[in-house]
């Protein structure tokens, strides 16, 4: 068969591939045998993919298909599925950077050669803004799409949204478990933002393991330029054993057989990653498109979700300190009596006064003052860890401790002050009050103030010379 005249045939960007059909109805080795001019002059001089190592060579017949593109199981995926299994194909690909969607057709050849089949493979890039996806797509994954948009655009509670989006994610792929999890570089912390799993399963999650932060990380060198990852077959396992075989591993003592995964990209940032486990591998290429398309939609609502959550910690946040500030204080109050009623917890609440402050501001400067406040915002972190902080005031702290009892409080409180009788360095004025399940939280608050205004009009009494006028 003349395959170059066949190539040519086509307007479209088309190469022909050759996959080698293995035994146990698997593939071998891909081949690009040859192209048109202008699949030629794209794997030659490659436009929508970063430089790696063999690309910008000069094409070779029937050449290995990663000596000009980067190796993507998914690609093979589509290649075998077409020239082993004569599927016609029909589906795109999302690419970050450019911001790029690619209309792909794949078409078995009628044309054997001992144990090579053949495909065509086309692709059309088409911009963002000028794609109609969902005409491209089969009514259910459209359906399945639009129901995921619905119910991301209509929430005033994201986090239990996501938690019903990966509910419905996970019976469309059949899996065992499905996961979303956020990612931040800059911090280097990972938040599993949601997940399901079936009922029964006993598959070892991520997040129990104790490096899993840096296997996440693992992830986008190893998904590289793809839109997606997706392991299937012990062939695909032994492709991660060999790039990535500290993942590999986990997968492994996990329970893993298959995986699915998308990276959410926005503006070229990766947000986070979403991935469903033990999936029906026999609709690999309908959970494809669905998760495409739906991880398209979820990073933009994920890149809104994760500018608000910033916005609310600055305008939460006390920006000498770090720890609350009175806003926040005043909404987790607002929150704890609306909620009085429906939530039995009984809290702690503490009140610390900075001594001193004013004198330190007027001797030694604001400057002074200011690190003597961090200070004190320390001491308070080290002390009641996983507590919420408020910075009340000028030189003036409150602690609510939920869930806690009479003598773990007084025992905090014992502590604190026995930490902060320094004249020369952090020392604080410190009142408290038990708030137990009759008591309105903000007469608890009351209480501790007056405690703490006590203590304090007791120490200046003591040192009279201490008290700055």
């Amino acid at each position: 068969m003349n395959f170059q005249e066949f190539a040519d045939g086509f307007d479209t960007v088309t190469g022909i591939i050759s996959v080698q059909k293995t035994n146990d109805g698997g593939y071998g080795e891909i081949r690009i045998v040859t192209g048109n001019r202008k699949y030629i002059d794209m794997i030659e001089h490659p436009t929508f993919v970063h430089q790696h190592q063999g690309v910008f060579n000069k094409f070779i017949p029937d050449s290995p298909y990663e000596r000009y593109l980067p190796k993507n199981l998914s690609f093979e995926d589509l290649c075998a599925d077409a020239a082993i299994h004569k599927k016609p194909i029909h589906t795109y690909v999302h690419l970050n950077e450019p911001d790029m969607w690619f209309n792909v057709f794949v078409m078995p050849i009628d044309h054997e050669q001992g144990d090579l089949c053949y495909c065509s493979y086309s692709t059309n890039p088409v911009q963002t803004n000028d794609l109609d996806i969902l005409t491209t797509t089969s009514i259910q994954t459209s359906s399945d799409v639009i129901k995921t948009c619905i119910k991301l655009h209509a929430t005033d509670d994201f986090e239990q949204t996501m938690k019903e989006v990966i509910h419905d994610i996970r019976l469309i792929c059949g899996a065992e478990v499905c996961s979303l999890m956020l990612v931040d570089t800059a911090a280097g912390t990972c938040q599993m933002l949601a997940t399901n799993m079936r009922e029964g399963s006993r598959i070892k999650r991520v997040t129990q393991f104790v490096n899993f932060y840096d296997i996440a990380m693992s992830w986008i060198d190893t998904i590289g330029e793809s839109d997606c990852l997706i392991i299937k077959s012990e062939k695909d396992m032994k492709y991660i054993s060999e790039i990535n075989n500290p993942w590999y591993l986990t997968l492994v003592e996990a329970g893993v057989d298959s995986v699915v995964m998308f990276p959410l990209r926005y503006n070229g940032e990766v947000l986070g990653f979403i991935w469903a486990t033990n999936f029906d591998t026999k609709n690999a290429m309908r959970i494809k498109e669905t998760l495409e398309l739906t991880t398209f939609f979820l990073s933009s609502e994920i890149a809104s979700y994760k500018l608000m959550k910033q916005l609310e910690k600055i305008s939460y946040t006390d920006l000498l300190t770090g720890v609350y500030n009175r806003n926040a204080m005043n909404s987790r109050v607002s929150e704890i009596v609306s909620c009085a009623a429906e939530k039995k917890v009984t809290y702690g609440v503490v009140f610390a006064d900075l001594n001193g402050l004013k004198k330190m501001n007027d001797v030694q400067g604001h400057s002074a003052g200011d690190l003597l406040l961090k200070k004190a915002a320390i001491l308070l972190q080290e002390l009641f860890k996983d507590n919420d902080i408020y910075r009340a005031g000028g030189d003036e702290f409150v602690v609510i401790i939920p869930g806690c009892d009479r003598q773990e409080l007084e025992k905090k409180v014992d502590a604190l002050r026995e930490a902060s009788q320094d004249p020369e360095n952090v020392c604080l004025a410190v009142g408290s009050s038990y708030c137990g399940l009759q008591t309105d939280i903000r007469d608890a608050m009351r209480e501790a103030d007056e405690d703490m205004y006590e203590r304090k009009s007791r120490y200046y009494s003591r040192y009279p010379e201490r008290k700055w006028r």
